[in-house]
Formats: C-alpha cells, structure tokens, sequence
C-alpha cells in the first residue's frame, strides 16, 4: 500500500505507477488498472483518475517475464512486451524484430503470436490480423476480440488498410515515384525453398515506390502495397532493376556484401506505419514504427560516405 504525498497528487494514476513499477511497460500498467488489480482507498479506478493526496493505492506484484521467447539474428528477444507500440482492450501493435517469424510452422517451434500468448495467459483471445515475412520488421497488428478480427479483415479484403515500408534498395533512383504492376506466382523448388516470380498467369500485385533518401550507390525508398503477396516489396523491387539490400534470395550479391561493409546484417525492409479504421470508434488510427538503431546506423554510414 502507497500513500500519495501531496507532491504526487494531480497526476493520473498510470503515471503515478510508473514510478513505482519501474521497468515495466504501460501497456501493462493499463491492463492491471482495467482488471481492478491496482486500488485506491479499496476501490476500482479508471486509468484516467488523477491521485489525490492521502489517497491509499494498492499496488499489486507485477513480474514481467524474462525467459527468452525467440532469437533473431541481433541476440535473444527475451519479451515481445517492449514492442508493443499501443494497446487498448480491442487490438494491440507490436514493432515487430527482425528473424522473428509471426507464427510456428516449417520447423519453428514458435512465433510472435505464440510468444504472446504464452507471455499473456490471462488474455483470452490473441489472433494475427495479418502478417510480416520472418525477416521483415516493423507493425504487426494483433487481434483482441474477434468482432475486431473479422471487421479488419474485411478492410483489408476491401483495401482499406494502409500499409507502409522502408527499404534499402540497390542503385541511385531516377525519376519519383513509379507504380509496379506485375502479377506474381508462387513457385515450390525441388528442395521445399518457396520462390515468388513475376508471371503473367500470376496473381495481381501492385506496389508504388517513392524515393525517400538517394545516396550514390543506394536509395531509401517508402513503397505502399495495394496488394498483399508473398515476398511482393521484394521481388517487384529486384523486378525493377533495385533489389533490396541484405535480400539473399532475390537480391544482388555485390550489393548484399558491399551493404554488410557497412554493418547491416539483415535485410533491410521496415514496415513503418499501419492505417486503418477501428470499428468501434470508426476513428482512423495511424500507427508508426521507428528504424532500429542498426538500420539508422546502415542510413548514417551511407550519408557519410
């Protein structure tokens, strides 16, 4: 139990016990407020109340977990709670890593969401709205109900969710931004590898490159996917004579080794902002998703070379 002083009074509860639960991220501060496990003066209270001073506030043990869910190519991601970019009782959006693939399957014991069910077990109801190729990073919208679920997926059949990238692409871009519209077909290799080609017979795929940053042998470019095929951004990129750096299955050798020079080490594709509408307020939400520190790095090096 925690008496407010009156230096503390004024502010809203969720501040108030951050300072307390320190470490711990406010998503989950919010979640032990919602579930009446935090008290004041033995009451509920929203995460909108403002302490008083005298309040008594009851603060419950909170661990946060630590075992080691996955690993990725940059070391072990020991909680997937850090990622979370916002969360309310509906749907939560995780900056997903990079090596981390969204779900179990083709020898993987494990995924984000699997990961996030085991680190939630209270949460009754986790389900991928969409989904990120294993080595792509960036938001990833998670499912809390499933009203939620079926209503944004009826936006994404409809085409009303907005999905933007950053990618490093190979060569110093000529002209703004260029629309690709070259269908594409999954094609199964005779060693199980699954390769994606422009084809003719293929599915409908549109993706509309703009430039962001030209550096001499590079281009930082922002593509927003009309469609949502398999290894699309990738393949319409090499397509296009600018094949995305760190790609090793549809990417340029020379490109690939010179970009490790200068210490990138994945490839380098970030999905940097989610829009879409949410069905219970019928607001727009615009989610964005910082570069890492070693994407930044990879972008800092190029400027100064």
């Amino acid at each position: 139990m925690v008496n407010v002083t009156a230096d503390e009074a004024g502010q809203r509860i969720d501040n108030f016990l951050a300072r307390y639960l320190k470490g711990v991220p406010k998503s989950h501060i919010y979640r032990i407020i919602r579930r009446g496990e935090v008290r004041v003066n033995s009451g509920r209270i929203r995460a909108q109340y403002k302490v008083c001073a005298g309040d008594n506030v009851r603060i419950p043990p909170v661990r946060v977990a630590t075992e080691g869910v996955a690993t990725d190519r940059s070391g072990p991601v020991r909680s997937l709670a850090p990622h979370i970019l916002f969360e309310n009782e509906r749907y939560l959006v995780i900056n997903k890593p990079a090596g981390f693939a969204v779900h179990g399957g083709s020898g993987l014991s494990h995924g984000v969401i699997e990961a996030l069910r085991a680190e939630r077990p209270t949460d009754s109801y986790l389900e991928l709205v969409h989904r990120l190729d294993r080595e792509t990073s960036g938001c990833l919208l998670i499912a809390k109900r499933r009203s939620f679920l079926r209503a944004l997926h009826e936006q994404l059949r409809e085409g009303r969710v907005r999905k933007l990238y950053l990618a490093l692409v190979a060569g110093h871009w000529s002209g703004g931004r260029k629309k690709v519209d070259a269908p594409l077909r999954k094609n199964q290799l005779a060693g199980g590898e699954r390769m994606v080609r422009v084809d003719a017979d293929g599915k409908q795929a549109v993706s509309l490159f703009t430039p962001v940053s030209c550096y001499r042998d590079a281009t930082l470019v922002e593509v927003n996917l009309k469609t949502g095929r398999t290894h699309q951004i990738r393949v319409h990129g090499a397509h296009i004579g600018h094949p995305l750096a760190g790609d090793e299955k549809y990417g340029d050798r020379e490109f690939n080794r010179a970009m490790r020079g200068l210490g990138l080490r994945r490839m380098f594709l970030h999905a940097h902002m989610l829009e879409f509408t949410d069905p219970a307020s019928d607001e727009v939400v615009n989610i964005s998703a910082p570069l890492d520190e070693s994407l930044r790095g990879v972008l800092d090096r190029l400027e100064s070379s």
